[in-house]
């Protein structure tokens, strides 16, 4: 069970997370692009790191105009990214920075909602690879830097699909079970003998593009813009959640009052 605990009145201060390190996966678009300016907003430097050059050097380019700290850009392609491919991310991110502060998993690829009985083999390869290898890799290469920081957020992004399955999610539900599993794995290994805390987010339904391929057609002026959810990210991400670790929290829980 998650600890409770009500973000619903919380301020986030100025300098929340000034001197921070975060690396950011899906930085380019969606919730990634809106954590990304909240992050800088209040201190962070934020590696980004997306497949999308352009969305990259666009959301880079508002946040330095903004003001906000100057981000780090780091273009690659979970699908195709090798098990060298992170471990030359991590190697670079040693040599910029030292250390990482925060590892949040954000990037996800959908594929499409059928049944099993008509699912596509290479679609379940490529969404595994995305939605559950990747992650792994990523944060087992950066295992190190994380160690490096006195107080290290790794937070993996979740999905209610991941924690009860439902009827045609296929691969991306498997693979969000799986980074469910890891998560408490991860903060069970790493809760006595360093300073990581390992938790999961649920975001419960935001406007994006990924929410418009998986309903498409539906009314979606109630739903939480990328925007609404940043402040469960910026406290995961901050010392204000140190020893909170190994738990499955979600937005909606969060910013109840």
């Amino acid at each position: 069970m998650a600890e409770h605990i009500s973000l619903a009145d919380w301020q986030p201060a100025a300098n929340l997370l000034s001197g921070r390190i975060i690396l950011l996966t899906g930085a380019a678009n969606g919730i990634g692009r809106a954590v990304a300016d909240a992050m800088a907003s209040h201190g962070a430097t934020v590696v980004m790191l997306d497949k999308d050059v352009k969305g990259l050097e666009l959301a880079y380019d508002e946040i330095v105009a903004a003001g906000y700290t100057e981000p780090a850009l780091y273009p690659m392609d979970l699908q195709g990214a090798t098990p060298d491919d992170y471990t030359q991310l991590a190697k670079t991110l040693e040599q910029e920075f030292g250390r990482l502060d925060g590892l949040v998993h954000n990037a996800a690829w959908l594929g499409a909602l059928v049944p099993f009985a008509n699912y596509d083999n290479e679609m379940w390869l490529e969404s595994m690879q995305v939605n559950l290898h990747a992650p792994y890799l990523l944060t087992t290469a950066c295992l190190g830097l994380l160690n490096a920081s006195d107080n290290a957020s790794v937070l993996f992004v979740s999905d209610e699909t991941g924690r009860k399955g439902k009827a045609y999610w296929g691969a991306y539900a498997v693979a969000k079970a799986g980074l469910e599993s890891l998560m408490q794995i991860l903060a069970d290994e790493l809760e006595s003998n360093t300073f990581i805390r390992v938790n999961s987010l649920d975001t419960g339904p935001v406007l994006t593009s990924m929410y418009r391929i998986a309903y498409p057609g539906t009314n979606s002026s109630e739903l939480n813009m990328p925007a609404d959810v940043v402040n469960p990210f910026l406290y995961l991400c901050s010392t204000e959640s140190a020893g909170l670790t190994g738990q499955q929290l979600s937005c909606r829980d969060l910013l109840d009052s």
